[in-house]
């Protein structure tokens, strides 16, 4: 059985660079936390707490103690508060997720109203939403879009999650073209989410089984699993080698595997060991 990992399985540039800044803060300081998940991965959250890094949801008169912000970025008023508490804040935000919150204020500097495509309940569209002050307007798929309120817009900024499917983001902007007419588009998704879907709408029809690691919270995992089910039916999510089970490559030949944004390299090493141990 051959075993063939995506290039881009694992951690993108931004999620490397969160957990490093939070390695050199557990270094230089005793008092450190992190607001939420830093990245939406349980063995990471794990290792940190581990590093003495707690995570946090509410905050509090806290004086001195380092706040480090998430990987997804925050709303403006979390910043605030934890200043007015007394933290001190170690930015971890993604680069690419700075931009579009950029983006969004810009846009609502000039009055024009926003349109976010992700996740309503996702921590980075929650942190997008809360850089402006007027409320924006987030669909998550077509099926979701509400056309009275569109149809009373007349012109928009429309961004994306980062790690949204990309062909679900351009299906979208398509019909809201036919009701707004001005609309200002930027095409927010990541450049490391753009490979790894490129990678995974290839690989489920090269591969007669597919395998993809991540934490059943990530969001950008699990854009690469539903892509890839239906591509191909054997797809299965696994988040630690305890979930590999040995009947789904019975009389299998070839396995692809890969592996979400906040995926640790050991993870995905441990996986493929089960895999080649079930031959």
């Amino acid at each position: 059985m051959k075993i063939n990992l995506a290039k881009s399985a694992g951690f993108c540039f931004g999620v490397k660079r969160a957990l490093e800044l939070a390695q050199k803060a557990s270094h230089r300081h005793k008092r450190l936390c992190v607001w939420g998940e830093i990245v939406h991965n349980q063995e990471v959250m794990q290792r940190l707490g581990q590093a003495g890094i707690k995570k946090i949801n509410r905050l509090k008169p806290n004086p001195g103690t380092i706040l480090i912000l998430p990987a997804h970025g925050v709303a403006l008023n979390i910043i605030e508060q934890a200043k007015q508490c007394g933290y001190r804040i170690i930015d971890a935000t993604c680069p690419m997720v700075k931009q579009i919150h950029k983006i969004v204020r810009d846009a609502d500097r000039k009055d024009y109203p926003i349109i976010i495509i992700g996740d309503k309940r996702h921590t980075e569209v929650k942190g997008i939403k809360g850089q402006i002050k007027n409320k924006a307007l987030i669909i998550e798929n077509e099926k979701d879009i509400p056309f009275k309120k569109i149809k009373r817009l007349k012109r928009v900024c429309v961004v994306a999650q980062s790690t949204q499917n990309l062909e679900t983001v351009l299906k979208i902007l398509d019909i809201l073209k036919l009701y707004i007419k001005e609309i200002k588009f930027f095409n927010t998704v990541c450049q490391p989410t753009r490979i790894k879907q490129t990678e995974i709408r290839k690989m489920p029809l090269e591969n007669e089984v597919m395998i993809i690691i991540g934490s059943k919270n990530s969001a950008n995992t699990r854009r690469l699993y539903e892509i890839s089910k239906s591509l191909n039916k054997k797809s299965f999510w696994v988040s630690a080698k305890e979930e590999v089970k040995p009947a789904w490559f019975k009389g299998i030949k070839k396995v692809g595997v890969t592996a979400g944004a906040s995926t640790p390299q050991s993870t995905i090493e441990e996986i493929i060991q089960s895999i080649k141990n079930v031959q």
